[in-house]
């Protein structure tokens, strides 16, 4: 009889007071409600669909959202979006090899560097305000976006093999762990001003942002623990995962003149927003 007397002692002790109670590292999806999810869920939905069908955008229109319409900390925000785009990234790569949108030549010509320069990046400007070149960076992109929106309206021509693809990205890959993101407005726009498939483009860089995206969060997440997964993190991962398959599915029946016009369209305005809030 002393057993199970010694059992319900154990299972109504308190564990605070012998060692640290863990279970609140991760957030209780059973207990909470989860209507206040929903914006996050929305959230992510529709700048993951947007990032799988052009290749670019899910980390600013994100970040953008959480921290001006939802008012949520810029480095919570930051926290959240890298999290969760290992898994979105994993997800949308896996649906654009589903439907045959990825030029392996040209995705291992790209995934290699960008890890390289990923790590770079982390690394080398871990105590330097990137911020400053920002404004430069995105006036470039905006010139970038312009330049499609008139190839679009003329026509995008004889698909071509591009020629400048490793230090691309090297350079891609650099900037997004320096700057928190822009892998996708970076490779993508460029490979497209070379002449590459619009299709093609945006399954391959979608694709190869995972392996660039998971090195760069597995450093993020061995520093931060656990706290980088929030309640907002779960729903955007949710709303991510999601949209993954839709956006692969966009991007193969989206004709490549419209294709690149809504590449051209999303990257002046997405840096125009980012201009005006940095020199704002």
């Amino acid at each position: 009889m002393l057993a199970p007397k010694r059992l319900c002692l154990v299972g109504t002790h308190n564990l605070s007071q012998t060692e640290p109670d863990l279970r609140g590292s991760l957030p209780d999806l059973t207990a909470a409600d989860l209507l206040p999810l929903l914006p996050f869920v929305l959230i992510g939905f529709a700048a993951q669909l947007i990032d799988g069908a052009l290749g670019m955008a899910f980390g600013t229109i994100n970040s953008t959202l959480l921290v001006s319409a939802l008012g949520v900390p810029p480095a919570t925000a930051s926290a959240s979006v890298h999290a969760v785009e290992t898994f979105t990234t994993a997800a949308s790569g896996i649906s654009h090899v589903l439907h045959r949108n990825v030029d392996w030549r040209l995705f291992f010509r790209l995934a290699i560097p960008g890890v390289i320069g990923g790590v770079a990046g982390a690394y080398v400007l871990s105590n330097i305000d990137a911020s400053v070149a920002r404004p430069i960076v995105m006036s470039y992109l905006a010139g970038i976006g312009v330049y499609l929106v008139w190839r679009a309206w003329r026509g995008p021509g004889t698909p071509r093999t591009p020629r400048f693809v490793a230090p691309l990205g090297l350079a891609g890959g650099f900037l997004d762990a320096a700057g928190g993101g822009g892998w996708g407005a970076v490779v993508t726009s460029n490979l497209l001003v070379q002449g590459t498939h619009p299709r093609f483009t945006v399954g391959t860089v979608n694709t190869a942002e995972f392996f660039l995206t998971s090195t760069i969060s597995a450093t993020f997440i061995a520093t931060l623990g656990w706290e980088a997964f929030t309640m907002q993190t779960i729903g955007l991962l949710l709303g991510g995962v999601a949209a993954a398959p839709l956006g692969a599915i966009l991007v193969k029946r989206m004709e490549a003149r419209t294709l690149m016009g809504f590449v051209g369209v999303l990257l002046i305005v997405t840096s125009a927003v980012a201009i005006w809030a940095a020199v704002g």
